[in-house]
């Protein structure tokens, strides 16, 4: 039987017992009314009537209406016999008043009224007493009928009680139990409802599912379900945080270090595409920037972020999940790991060592200045004349003094940069002048070397917003080492050419050259080819990258072995 058969069927019958019980009760407290009505109307109104009517006899000799009431009351009993006999009193009744009134005087008349009148109360009387005896027996009646009908239906409800909660709720928990018992993964349980019921169904699809998870757990799947979950255990434990996207941009997972970092909750983060969530977010709009994979000098800038109450420094890393489909040549991609390296202590670190070497730096720069002054002091008539060999030491301290006094403004520079004190101060200049400027610089130095430098410059050059300044020094910087690393007596070519929306600068030599395992270093802050016999500190060429890079240009080498190098920079027009 359906389970909701068994509760329509349960809660059927209470609802049947109850208007059971209730027609019952109804009838009789009906029927014990009619006995109560029926002694009030057809006796003791007969009674009322009578009693008023000896009234009126009473007052008949004082007052002159009372005949008139009598004849009221008369006529009203008329209307209410009921009894047995009762018609005859009261026609005699009507008879002996009538003579009474014809002769008031008549005593006989009037004793043959009060006496047909008492006749007809003692009639009365009578029945009432008989129906009152018939009333205690209906209400006898009553209360055995509401008292078997009642125990009756609390029979049938007790039973229902007992049987019915239990007949739904032992299935329920016997299911529960096996529930719990798949849960700790013993799939060999089954569950054994008999009948058609909708327990029995529920039963059957229970032992399909057990089925299923028992052929699951022997297989496979289950081993790369554990070792999903150990690698899930992994990420979420990593100290940095790692969001995996599939191919269309949505959000897979992300560690609580991620969640921490973006400052979203993770289940407003995974299940979403990261191009939505980048609107309100600005870390994931900036890891939404780029597709994976680019590699853009933007993604090698650290990303600052303001978490835990101070700023923090981050590397990005993406990492491109390929595949090979299985039967199939070609590689898919299904998604991409993004990975952010925290670099925060590094960073704190390096400002630590900018803010070092800027104070030293400043510190040295006021004594080989005083080295400088006093050279010059020297070299001066009025200190006295110099031999041959202390002419020589003076020269030999000025090279290590301006060496000194170089390197040092290459640190202070340098320390500017990083800390970000050096400002762009960005206004329309002639390319012309910065290297007319810069000629005039390195003229006297071309000439000690006997470097012969020639210009190739294209004609109506466009005026562009640059720095003036800094891109001088940048393009001084480039020439300079391209005397240094000429061979005497050699050629120095210095071009400036439009090309597109772009003003490229450049210098050529024809010294060495640079190795390739070097080019991609040659930028980087203190690095020297290994080998050269120039000494410096290997920043120049970092300071000159910097310049150029937050002007909004692009910097770069071309050099082969033997044939020279090619140091130039591109600036927007």
């Amino acid at each position: 039987m359906k389970t909701k058969t068994k509760l329509t069927i349960g809660v059927g019958t209470l609802f049947a017992l109850i208007i059971l019980l209730a027609a019952v009760s109804t009838y009789s407290v009906n029927s014990l009314k009619d006995d109560t009505n029926n002694i009030l109307t057809a006796n003791y109104n007969t009674l009322e009537y009578s009693r008023n009517m000896l009234m009126a006899l009473d007052e008949a000799h004082t007052d002159k209406t009372a005949f008139s009431r009598f004849e009221t009351n008369l006529r009203q009993q008329r209307a209410n016999v009921t009894e047995m006999g009762e018609w005859e009193v009261t026609q005699r009744i009507a008879d002996h008043f009538e003579r009474l009134r014809g002769n008031p005087g008549d005593s006989a008349a009037y004793a043959d009224v009060r006496a047909d009148i008492a006749e007809l109360m003692r009639l009365n009387m009578d029945a009432i007493v008989r129906k009152s005896e018939t009333a205690r027996e209906t209400a006898d009646s009553a209360t055995i009928w509401i008292s078997v009908t009642g125990a009756g239906c609390f029979l049938i409800a007790f039973i229902l009680l007992v049987n019915l909660p239990g007949n739904i709720a032992n299935p329920i928990k016997e299911l529960t139990e096996s529930i719990k018992q798949i849960a700790a993964q013993r799939y060999g349980e089954r569950v054994h409802f008999e009948g058609h019921s909708e327990f029995g169904e529920l039963a059957r699809s229970f032992n399909t599912m057990a089925q299923k998870l028992e052929e699951y757990a022997n297989s496979k799947l289950d081993k790369l379900l554990m070792e999903k979950k150990r690698i899930d255990t992994l990420i979420e434990n990593m100290h940095d945080p790692v969001i995996g996207i599939d191919e269309h941009g949505k959000v897979l997972f992300a560690n609580s270090e991620a969640v921490a970092v973006t400052g979203l909750d993770k289940q407003g983060l995974v299940g979403n595409t990261i191009t939505e969530l980048a609107i309100e977010n600005d870390l994931l709009r900036i890891l939404a920037r780029k597709p994976a994979g680019v590699d853009d000098r933007e993604d090698t800038k650290p990303i600052k972020v303001f978490a835990d109450g101070k700023e923090s420094y981050f590397e990005r890393e993406t990492i491109d999940i390929d595949i090979t489909p299985t039967g199939e040549r070609e590689i898919r991609r299904i998604g991409s790991v993004i990975l952010l390296r925290n670099i925060t202590p590094f960073k704190e670190l390096d400002s630590a060592k900018t803010n070092f070497i800027a104070t030293v730096s400043h510190e040295l720069k006021t004594p080989i200045s005083s080295i400088k002054m006093s050279l010059d002091l020297l070299e001066h008539q009025t200190t006295g004349g110099l031999n041959e060999d202390q002419r020589q030491l003076i020269e030999s301290i000025r090279d290590d003094s301006e060496r000194l006094l170089r390197i040092t403004g290459e640190l202070v520079d340098m320390s500017r940069l990083e800390s970000g004190h050096i400002q762009l101060n960005k206004q329309p200049s002639d390319p012309m002048a910065i290297l007319d400027y810069t000629l005039g610089a390195v003229g006297n130095q071309a000439v000690q070397r006997g470097i012969e430098l020639v210009t190739e410059v294209d004609a109506d050059l466009p005026v562009i917003d640059m720095d003036a300044e800094k891109t001088a020094w940048v393009l001084t910087n480039f020439m300079t080492n391209a005397i240094r690393y000429s061979p005497d007596k050699g050629r120095v070519i210095i071009a400036i050419r439009k090309s597109g929306r772009v003003v490229r600068f450049s210098v050529r030599d024809f010294g060495q050259g640079i190795e390739q395992r070097y080019r991609e270093r040659i930028f980087d802050r203190y690095f020297q080819v290994p080998g050269s016999n120039k000494s410096g500190t290997g920043l120049g060429l970092a300071i000159s990258k910097d310049f150029i890079e937050n002007q909004g240009g692009r910097i770069g080498v071309e050099s082969e072995p033997g044939l020279g190098s090619t140091f130039f920079f591109e600036l927007p027009c």
